[in-house]
């Protein structure tokens, strides 16, 4: 049987002597092993899997993203803006209260996704 690679675990001064007092005569890696390694052993990780309604909300936000182009149209807002060259005219206007309604739309469902209240 092939082993694989050590496994490193760090302890307090304290908590090795408690390991080695509980370990009686076997060594402390054997000892360890038939803990951890226990059928009965604790479980403490349970894979979760999100709420198909959170996944559908969130497939939705990331789907809105890759149809617009809010974050690159405000990034050049803010470019222009920088520069002093900003021009606000009507397509403007239209183009950001679009880009704020996305963004207000994206918050909320995000928001709700994750159940977080608004």
């Amino acid at each position: 049987m092939s082993r694989a690679a050590p496994f490193s675990l760090r302890l307090s001064d304290k908590e090795h002597t408690r390991l080695e007092a509980q370990a009686g005569a076997m060594s402390l890696a054997s000892y360890i092993k038939s803990v951890v390694l226990a059928e009965d052993a604790p479980r403490y990780r349970k894979s979760r899997k999100p709420p198909v309604a959170e996944q559908q909300l969130l497939a939705e936000v990331l789907a809105r993203l890759g149809q617009s182009r809010t974050a690159n149209n405000l990034n050049q807002i803010a470019k222009h803006l920088n520069q002093g060259t900003l021009v606000v005219d009507e397509e403007l206007e239209v183009n950001l209260n679009a880009a704020l309604a996305d963004v207000a739309w994206m918050r909320v469902t995000l928001m709700r996704a994750l159940g977080v209240g608004s």
